[in-house]
Parts: C-alpha cells; sequence; structure tokens
C-alpha cells in the first residue's frame, strides 16, 4: 500500500464512518473503480481506531461524565442519570456483540459481494428517510428507556451488512422511536464507542501476524481521525436542519452505481 492509498482510504474511512451514508459501500466502491487491492485487516483496524480516537476526543466531557457515574453505580451503589445511560449504552452493545461473534464468519462469506453492499445501501436508505419523515415526537435524550435501549441494540446488528451503515441504522432505529434527530445522532455516536472498540480488539486478534508497514498504518490513524473528527462536529451542527434526506438521496445514488459497477 502506497502513502496515497492510504490517505485517500483513510479520508473516505473518516468521513464516512460516522455519516448515515455506509462507509464499506465507500471503500467497496474505491477499490472497484481505481482496481486497488484489498487494503488488509491491519489497516482497517488502524482507520477505525482513528475513528475510536475521534468520537472519544469529540465526546470528552460526556464519556468522562458517564464513566464517572457508571463506577460510582457498581462500587458506591449510587445510580443518577449519567449511570443509567452508561449501562444502556452496555445493554445496546450486547446483541451485536454476540451476533458478530457467533456468525462473523458466515456474515464474512455470504454477505461480502458488490449486490449485497449495493442492495443494504439503498434499502437502509430508504428506511432512514422514511423513519425522517414519519417522525411525529422529538423526545430529549433523558426518556431513553430499558425498551428503547434494547431495541436499539437489535438494530444495530443489521449494520454487521455492508453497506447498511452503523450510524444510520441505529440514528433511524432512535428516529423511528420518537427521538430527535439530534438526540439520535448524538446516541449513535456514544454507542460507537463501545463497538467500534470490541471489533477492534477482534480484527487486531486476527490480523496481528499480518506483515504491514507502519507508515500506512499511522497514516490511517492519524487522517481518518482528524477527517472523522471535523465531520462529527459538522453533522450535529446542520443536522436539525437539513434533515436525513439528502442522505438518503445520496445512499440512492452510491447504491446505484454500485449495483452498475458489479453488473459491468
Amino acid at each position: 500500500m502506497d502513502i496515497f492509498q492510504a490517505i485517500f482510504l483513510a479520508l473516505v474511512q473518516g468521513i464516512t464512518e460516522f455519516l448515515p451514508v455506509s462507509s464499506s459501500g465507500h471503500l467497496i466502491l474505491a477499490s472497484n473503480l481505481i482496481g486497488w487491492a484489498d487494503q488488509g485487516l491491519a489497516f482497517d483496524v488502524a482507520v477505525h481506531l482513528g475513528s475510536l480516537v475521534a468520537v472519544i476526543i469529540f465526546f470528552r466531557k460526556d464519556l468522562t461524565r458517564l464513566t464517572i457515574s457508571w463506577l460510582a453505580s457498581i462500587f458506591k451503589r449510587h445510580v443518577d442519570g449519567d449511570a443509567i445511560l452508561a449501562w444502556q449504552l452496555v445493554v445496546v452493545t450486547i446483541p451485536t456483540s454476540v451476533v458478530a461473534w457467533v456468525f462473523s464468519d458466515f456474515i464474512e462469506m455470504h454477505f461480502r459481494s458488490l449486490s449485497v453492499v449495493a442492495s443494504a445501501t439503498i434499502f437502509f436508505g430508504l428506511l432512514l428517510g422514511l423513519a425522517d419523515i414519519s417522525r411525529e415526537t422529538d423526545a430529549p435524550s433523558e426518556s431513553l428507556s430499558w425498551r428503547d435501549s434494547f431495541l436499539l441494540g437489535c438494530a444495530q446488528i443489521c449494520a454487521l451488512v455492508p453497506g447498511a451503515s452503523r450510524s444510520g441504522v441505529t440514528m433511524a432505529a432512535a428516529l423511528a422511536l420518537g427521538y430527535s434527530r439530534n438526540v439520535s445522532a448524538r446516541f449513535s455516536f456514544l454507542m460507537a464507542v463501545p463497538i467500534i472498540f470490541l471489533s477492534g480488539v477482534y480484527k487486531t486478534t486476527q490480523s496481528m501476524w499480518e506483515e504491514t508497514l507502519l507508515i500506512p498504518l499511522l497514516i490511517g490513524v492519524i487522517v481518518s481521525a482528524i477527517s472523522a473528527y471535523f465531520c462529527i462536529g459538522i453533522f450535529l451542527r446542520f443536522i436539525q436542519r437539513i434533515g436525513m434526506i439528502p442522505f438518503v438521496i445520496y445512499r440512492l445514488i452510491l447504491g446505484s452505481i454500485l449495483l452498475f459497477v458489479g453488473l459491468n
């Protein structure tokens, strides 16, 4: 992997990781159009580490507060709203982690084709648009129930299908449950912390014996972290105003291009 390829793929990953547009769809499209070989698991771990660093830095105050309250609920038996939210983040991670652990090989074998990625990009994009248009309430984050947490965790399982988009699926589910765009986006980003961490640990155990140059990996971490950080800020700043429809339209176009590339 040369320097340009590392920068380009890390930039694509960083920008699309937290937008509801499918990062896997973009990476597959880039590889098919340019003709690059698969970047390998080690680089995949590096760019996801960059995304994790970005979301941790961006939400550092929230995560610090949640961690302190979570630890207090364990060791001091003191439970407040932040502790409940922290435990809810644990709950939403469990369904996806279990399914990914049991069916990861099956998913990797049967769901990595271009047609599946294209179909998922279009289908889950339409669901995102439907959830945004049909939303009737703007419930605050304080009203997040244990039932809703579990449902969001189950919805996140769909993100195991390449092209579905983890952020897109979880935002669509939160919108469908009646939460505002901003709350849906913020909770989706917070949900990303444990799931990206666990995914990174799993992929690291698979890629630890890969022979990979250090420079592309460092570039992957740094570029994806910087691009993801700014992307989160811009998205949260404008999401209440622009809504999800522009992303839905973009996904329909991307999915159609992927289908066209797959047929030719």
